[in-house]
């Protein structure tokens, strides 16, 4: 083999590797998933290091920088990909902020915040915002939600609960108590006692679907076989409320969900009532954020919300939506490409996908 032709068969092999691409479009959601080293330089990289493109023929991929220097390179001074990349040690401030904010009895303040992590109050809100699919102020509110739902499930009074959760007055939890429960504390600690929830089946191409609303908004999507186990489900979802069907006009909500599902090109523009723990509420809005037509891995939403050991734990929240379709948890895929589990089946996760990719 001439000289000539080894250099071609080598910069062929390297264009043809999809990681290639990731090189030349500089991809920083790339850095960590592999380097590159090349050959004339000695040096290995990010794939989004900023340095000039090498050719294709000088490059070669590893696994893991402990590879990389093992085969002789060393690591680039200029993206140094032995240490902890920007979106990295963003991630580790951002998530030094949300232990101090979970940990506080009162909300910090922005600016307390921002001088915690050690950045600017804008780069801090831009970042926190980026990193966790929340504002600061939600993810506080979100994770207070959480502590007062825990207490009231344990606490002989509504009263008790509130102190538990942290609030320093029963007044300015109340102030805030639908958002953050969806109904009055008395009611939750009931089953959703009292509270009305409108709900209607209709019938689409996969199969029977219920949709289900509170004064707030969409509370449940569910879709299935047999109407009867839907609102069997939504019974154990609220169990003491009241579920009315078949409301005049309420048809119209209903077919407006059934229309996105047909044509996931129109989105759905309905308010929602998404009810769930702060780390939920940030892996449902990183969904929400997933375009039709496209997919994500698990891995790659635990590294969005800033919790990239978190893999297990996004699976879980996945599994626990249940707002299909409108919180697009179909779009989550495993590492190797396989669709996984789905709570409303397999079939309809791969029936969703493809009917989006030809949106």
């Amino acid at each position: 083999m001439t000289r000539s032709s080894k250099i071609e068969e080598l910069a062929k092999a390297t264009l043809s590797d999809p990681r290639w691409s990731s090189i030349v479009a500089r991809d920083g959601s790339a850095d960590g998933k592999f380097y590159y080293a090349v050959a004339t330089t000695g040096v290995y990289c990010r794939p989004a290091c900023a340095a000039r493109l090498a050719r294709p023929e000088n490059v070669k991929y590893f696994e893991s920088c402990e590879a990389a220097e093992k085969a002789g390179f060393r690591p680039c001074k200029r993206c140094k990909p032995n240490q902890a990349s920007i979106a990295e040690e963003n991630a580790k401030r951002i998530a030094k902020a949300c232990r101090l904010i979970e940990r506080s009895e009162e909300v910090p303040s922005l600016a307390g915040l921002a001088k915690h992590a050690g950045m600017s109050v804008y780069h801090f809100h831009r970042t926190f915002k980026a990193i966790t699919g929340l504002t600061p102020n939600n993810y506080a509110t979100a994770h207070r939600g959480q502590r007062v739902r825990n207490s009231l499930e344990r606490s002989n009074t509504v009263t008790n609960a509130i102190y538990e959760a942290g609030f320093n007055s029963s007044g300015r939890f109340y102030e805030n108590t639908n958002n953050v429960l969806g109904m009055t504390p008395s009611q939750f600690r009931d089953g959703g006692a009292d509270t009305d929830i409108f709900f209607a089946i209709a019938q689409c191409s996969l199969g029977s679907i219920l949709v289900a609303q509170s004064k707030k908004g969409v509370c449940s999507i569910l879709i299935g076989d047999d109407p009867i186990l839907l609102v069997r489900d939504l019974q154990d979802q609220f169990p003491k409320a009241n579920l009315i069907g078949d409301e005049p006009g309420y048809e119209d909500v209903v077919a407006k969900v059934v229309g996105m599902i047909e044509h996931p090109g129109i989105g759905l523009d309905l308010p929602l009532d998404i009810r769930g723990t702060a780390f939920q509420q940030r892996v449902w809005k990183a969904l929400q954020q997933i375009p039709p037509g496209s997919t994500a891995t698990y891995t790659d939403i635990a590294k969005k919300i800033g919790k990239p050991k978190a893999v297990r734990a996004v699976a879980q929240a996945c599994a626990s939506n249940v707002l299909a379709v409108a919180i697009p948890c179909h779009r989550v895929i495993r590492t190797d490409g396989a669709l996984s589990g789905y709570r409303w089946g397999v079939e309809r996760k791969s029936a969703l996908l493809e009917r989006e990719a030809h949106a």
